[in-house]
């Protein structure tokens, strides 16, 4: 099994938009694969930016209810809410990576989605915020991240367990 990837909103753009021959595929490869596993995981902060993008920025400026189409199937990816949590996170990544506002809301979805990797080419590519690594899905082949980050089953605690030891039950004591 392999970890949750989170996916930012221009990804999700690059895999909408013709124009782009290069990285539209890469996108829409990225995307179809974490279909497949079912390992696809996004904010309603993304959700809300891909929707703007489609119906006022982007050059084909889609109508309302294709571009509502498009974003409602990544429902089934049940986003990170904006909520409390979220922005407690946000504020914490802000102030220990020192970056934008926005940004610090994305990694803080991905990290409160347990997600190894955060899909984007709005941060660095390799950059670690604590256990999410960024990653540029124009840069990092589809088949690279599958070997990379691999969940890996929990391996035993090597300490011995906090607290006064407990005693052996003598055989004599249980009659």
């Amino acid at each position: 099994m392999t970890a949750p990837l989170f996916v930012d909103a221009n990804v999700f753009l690059y895999a909408s938009d013709d124009r782009e021959p290069v990285k539209q595929p890469r996108a829409i490869a990225w995307l179809d694969r974490l279909w497949q596993e079912q390992s696809g995981r996004t904010s309603i902060q993304v959700l809300s930016e891909y929707y703007v993008d489609l119906t006022r920025k982007s050059g084909t400026r889609l109508p309302a209810q294709e571009a509502w189409t498009r974003v409602a199937k990544y429902l089934a990816w049940e986003p990170q809410p904006v909520d409390e949590t979220l922005f407690r996170r946000a504020r914490e990544v802000e102030q220990r990576h020192r970056i934008s506002w926005w940004d610090s809301m994305i990694v803080a979805a991905a990290q409160l989605q347990d997600c190894a990797l955060l899909l984007t080419e709005d941060l660095q590519d390799s950059g670690v915020y604590g256990a999410v690594t960024v990653r540029s899905p124009f840069t990092l082949d589809v088949r690279e991240a599958a070997a990379i980050y691999a969940v890996l089953p929990r391996a035993a605690n090597p300490h011995r367990p906090r607290g006064r030891p407990r005693r052996a039950v003598r055989e004599s004591e249980l009659l």
